[in-house]
Parts: structure tokens; C-alpha cells; sequence
């Protein structure tokens, strides 16, 4: 931007004379517009330039033009620090009160520059190089803007210009090494008045052209300048630099938070270690970075408040909320989450990963109680016992009381399958729906085989009991059929048998035999009743309970007919 304004202030002279310059390090070193530009701004004329093109024609038009500056060669070779630093010596010599703002665009970028620099200061209102800065607040403000430790802006007033101008010359004059450009009993900045109408600009130009040569102090500008203007754009853009990283990395990280502090998953362990995964992908990838930016933003402040501090500048204060002490606030609130989330996700893990350890263990033990009960209902409500002889009975009983046993003993496992079922409803496993379900299907079905059971051992009891019945009736009537069939049969014998005797006494001994033997007759027909009788119990009972084979003795082969 320097050279550009030294560019536009040397060719709104020049237009004067219908020329210009497009390369400030080239189109001086001839010398003739050099001439040409003294002449048009000292209205004086100087001797006639040589018009060849070799080098010492070249330098000839130089020392015409510098025949104070002991510098001959350096504007010929072009060095930019020289050529400035003899720009900058013409503007401090002479006058150029007559350009207007239209002609010098230089002066329109200076402009903007001094109203960007004023704008947050109370009563300063930079319009133009003349009412603008009357009153001295546009000086101390630019001072302050860049050196707030120098003048302290808020006691000055606009009713003291000559104060508020004595203020910012001194300053500059005493801390910046800025030489008094402006008296401050006039209103108008050297930059557009004359030497000749300009009180206390006299000790300016004589201070130039002292005894030091020309050359040499214009080198010493030139570098002053282009030392200030590299250390203050560095600065500048070391600031612009952090707040750009600052605001970055807080934006960042603001955006990371909610994700840090969200507990929100499926509540299952493939979710969760998905989570997991990308916890690790933002700790792998997308962390480092920012590491590696809060680091240089850390540098790049600490490289900053040490330029200043050496150039005894005030320190560096970033905008409201991009403090360093701010930005390791928030870095210590990210680490902070981050260890939250990490001890979340890793606590959701162990409750998971025992979830699933409960959720396999509730399904073994309910694929194992399934596996056992099938077909045990089909079992229970059989009526093969009903077929069966009082011994088949008597076995399925042995075995139904064998099944009874295996019943209690799958009691524990029933028992294990619903308090598993209840500590996944605990813990809020992700299926516990299905849990639920298989469990109260198990559960029902067990309460169905314990009524299945205690229903079958009671037909079983009862058709025992039948059995039983039947079996003491078939075995009494066995017991005594046999001893009346003798008896019957005798009798038969006895009745049909011819008898002879030979006296009285003998036939009155079988009268008497047969008188007793009708005499018993009343007894032998109640046993014989007494006998039929069982079998007619065997009968009715058979007929009752339709016991299969059940008028079959097993212990005789007589029977009541």
C-alpha cells in the first residue's frame, strides 16, 4: 500500500505536466521524470536533462535532480527502500496545497484509512485532511488506536484543539519518533500546504537538510517506514490470525458439546459400540487437528504479546470472549465431556455387555425348560391308564410320582427364568418385550402342568382304587367259590348215590344225615347269594366306571353262572 500511495501522490503532480509513472522503481531511474516532478513542484526550473539512453546519461538527470542527496546511484538500480525514502524527503520539502481530492487518489486511500482506524472514537468524523482534523481528536485518536498506553483519549475535549494538537505532536514526536508536521496554530496538515505559508515548518525543513547527507536520512525513513509497516502488518496479521483460529475452535467445539453430552442410544450393544467406534474416529481423526490449532493459536499469541512487549507496545487484547483464558476454558470443558462421555460409554458397555450375558443365560435356560416340557402335556392328559390291569396301573403311578419329582425340581429353573426375565426389565434391555413374552408363556405352561399333574395323580388314585376294589372282590369270591363249588359237588355226589343198608338203624342214620343236610340248605343258599353277589358288585362297578376286562378273575376260573 506504500508504494502505491507514493505512486499516486508523484502522478497527481505530474499530470500537470500530461505525464505519469506506473512503476515507481522503474520509471525514476532515468532521472528525467524525477526532473520533470521537482520542477512541476518547485516551480523552478532545472538544468536541461540528457536525452541518451545509456547509464551515465541516466545518472546525470539523477544528480540534476539530487544534487543535494549524495545517493546518485541507488534510484538508477532501482532499490525501492531509496526511492521511498526520496519520495517521502519531497513530501516533507515541498508544498501541495493546490491538488484537489479528486486528482490525488493516494490521498483518497490515506483518507480511508485514517476513517477506518477513527470510527469507534467519540467525536471524530473523518470527512477530508482539513476541517477533520482542526480540532486534534482525529491525531490522538490514530495515536491511540495504536498505542493506547500513550494518550488516554477519554479526558481530552473538542473545545481544546490547540491542546488535543500540542498532545498528539508531542507524543509522536517524543515516543514515535515522528517529527512535528503540523504547527499547531494552523489548521492545515503539511500534506497540502506550502513551506512559505506554513508557520513552524521552517525547523522541519532545516532539520532535513541538516548536516547529515539527504541520501542517508532518507534511507533511514524509508527503512524506518518499511520496518513499521512489515512489524505493525505482521502484528496485524497475527491478531487477525488468532481471532480467526479463536473463533474457529470455539465454534468447534460448541458444536461438539451436545454430541459429548447426549446419552441417547438404542439401549443395545451393537448401538452402543457403534457409539464407541466413533468416539474413538473423533479422538483418532477429527481431534488431532484442533489439537494441533489450539497449539499454534496458543504460539501465535504468546509470538504476538512478545513482539509487542519488545517494541514496549501494549499488550494484545483479543475480542470479548476469545481470550486465552476463555478458549483453555472451554478446551478444559471439551476434555471435561470428553472423560464423561468416555466413562458413560464404557459403563453402558459393561451394563450392556451384561444385558447380553442375562439375555443369552435367560434364553439357555428357557431353550432347556422348553426342550423338557415338550409333550408333557400330551403326557398328562393321556387316559392310557384306563386300560390298563391294576399292576399296569400300579406301575404308571410309580412312574407319574417319578414325574412329580422331576416336576419340583424344575421348580428352581422356572423360578431362575423369571428373575432373570425381571432383571433384564431392570436393567431396560433393549428386547424385553420378547423377554416378557417367552417368560409369561413359560410361566403359564408351568402352572398348567402342576394342574395337569395333580389332575392326572387323582385319576390315577381313583382308578387305583377301582382297581383295587375289583381285585379284592375277584379274590374274595375266588376264596369262597371254590370251597361252596366242593361242597356243591359233594352234595351232588351225596344225593344221587344209592345207599344199601341192612337194618333199621342204618336207614334211620341216613334219615337223620338227610334231615341235617336240609337243614343247611338255608345257610348254603345265603353263601351262594353271598357269592353271586360279588360278581354282581363286580359287574356294577365294571359297568359304572367301564373298566375294560374288569369281569375277568385272574384268581379263578369259576364264575357265578
Amino acid at each position: 500500500m506504500t508504494r502505491n500511495t507514493f505512486t499516486a501522490w508523484c502522478n497527481s503532480h505530474l499530470r500537470k505536466a500530461g505525464t505519469g509513472i506506473d512503476n515507481i522503481e522503474e520509471d525514476f531511474r532515468n532521472g528525467l521524470k524525477l526532473m520533470l516532478l521537482l520542477e512541476v513542484i518547485s516551480g523552478e526550473t532545472l538544468p536541461k536533462p540528457d536525452r541518451g539512453k545509456m547509464r551515465f546519461h541516466k545518472i546525470a538527470n539523477v544528480n540534476k535532480a539530487l544534487d543535494y542527496i549524495a545517493s546518485k546511484g541507488k534510484i538508477v538500480d532501482g532499490n525501492l527502500k531509496m526511492t521511498l525514502g526520496m519520495i517521502w524527503t519531497i513530501i516533507l520539502r515541498f508544498a501541495i496545497q493546490d491538488i484537489s481530492v479528486e486528482e490525488m487518489t493516494a490521498k483518497e486511500g490515506l483518507l480511508l484509512w485514517c476513517q477506518r482506524k477513527t470510527a469507534p472514537y467519540k467525536n471524530v468524523n473523518v470527512q477530508n485532511f482539513h476541517l477533520s482534523f482542526k480540532d486534534g481528536l482525529a491525531f490522538c485518536a490514530l495515536i491511540h488506536r495504536h498505542r493506547p498506553d500513550l494518550i488516554d483519549y477519554n479526558k481530552l475535549s473538542k473545545d481544546n484543539p490547540l491542546e488535543n494538537l500540542n498532545t498528539a505532536f508531542d507524543v509522536a514526536e517524543k515516543y514515535l519518533d515522528i517529527p512535528r508536521m503540523l504547527d499547531p496554530d494552523v489548521s492545515t496538515v503539511i500534506i497540502g500546504a506550502d513551506f512559505s505559508g506554513a508557520p513552524g515548518l521552517e525547523p522541519l525543513a532545516s532539520n532535513l537538510t541538516g548536516s547529515e547527507p539527504l541520501a542517508q536520512r532518507a534511507e533511514t525513513a524509508a527503512n524506518r517506514i518499511c520496518k513499521v509497516l512489515k512489524v505493525n502488518q505482521e502484528n496485524e496479521r497475527l491478531m487477525e490470525e488468532y481471532e480467526r483460529l479463536a473463533s474457529d475452535l470455539l465454534e468447534w467445539i460448541r458444536r461438539t458439546m451436545p454430541w459429548l453430552a447426549s446419552r441417547q442410544t438404542d439401549n443395545s450393544l451393537a448401538g452402543v459400540q457403534k457409539k464407541l467406534e466413533e468416539y474413538r474416529t473423533y479422538r483418532r481423526k477429527h481431534k488431532p487437528p484442533r489439537v494441533e490449532q489450539k497449539a499454534k493459536l496458543e504460539t501465535n499469541f504468546n509470538t504476538l504479546q512478545t513482539k509487542l512487549r519488545l517494541s514496549n507496545r501494549p499488550a494484545y487484547m483479543p475480542t470479548e470472549g476469545k481470550m486465552v483464558s476463555d478458549i483453555a476454558n472451554a478446551w478444559k470443558g471439551l476434555e471435561h465431556a470428553e472423560k464423561s462421555f468416555e466413562e458413560w460409554l464404557l459403563s453402558e458397555m459393561m451394563r450392556l455387555e451384561r444385558l447380553e450375558h442375562l439375555a443369552q443365560k435367560f434364553k439357555h435356560k428357557a431353550d432347556a425348560h422348553e426342550d423338557w416340557t415338550r409333550g408333557k402335556e400330551e403326557m398328562l392328559q393321556s387316559q392310557d391308564f384306563r386300560q390298563c390291569r391294576l399292576n399296569e396301573l400300579k406301575a404308571l403311578k410309580k412312574k407319574h410320582e417319578a414325574f412329580e419329582s422331576d416336576l419340583a425340581a424344575h421348580q428352581d429353573r422356572v423360578e431362575q427364568i423369571a428373575a432373570i426375565a425381571q432383571e433384564l426389565n431392570t436393567l431396560e434391555y433393549h428386547d424385553s418385550v420378547s423377554v416378557n413374552a417367552r417368560c409369561q408363556r413359560i410361566c403359564d405352561q408351568w402352572d398348567r402342568l402342576g394342574a395337569l399333574t395333580q389332575r392326572r395323580r387323582q385319576a390315577l388314585d381313583d382308578a387305583e382304587r377301582i382297581l383295587e376294589k375289583i381285585d379284592i372282590l375277584h379274590l374274595e369270591f375266588a376264596k369262597r367259590a371254590a370251597p361252596f363249588n366242593n361242597w356243591l359237588d359233594g352234595t351232588r355226589e351225596d344225593l344221587v348215590d344209592i345207599f344199601i343198608v341192612h337194618t333199621v338203624e342204618e336207614i334211620q342214620g341216613l334219615i337223620d344225615a338227610h334231615q341235617h343236610f336240609k337243614a343247611t340248605l338255608g345257610e348254603a343258599d345265603k353263601e351262594y347269594q353271598s357269592i353271586v353277589g360279588l360278581v354282581r358288585e363286580v359287574e356294577s362297578i365294571v359297568k359304572q366306571h367301564q373298566v375294560p376286562g374288569g369281569l375277568e378273575n385272574p384268581y379263578t376260573t369259576l364264575t357265578a353262572h
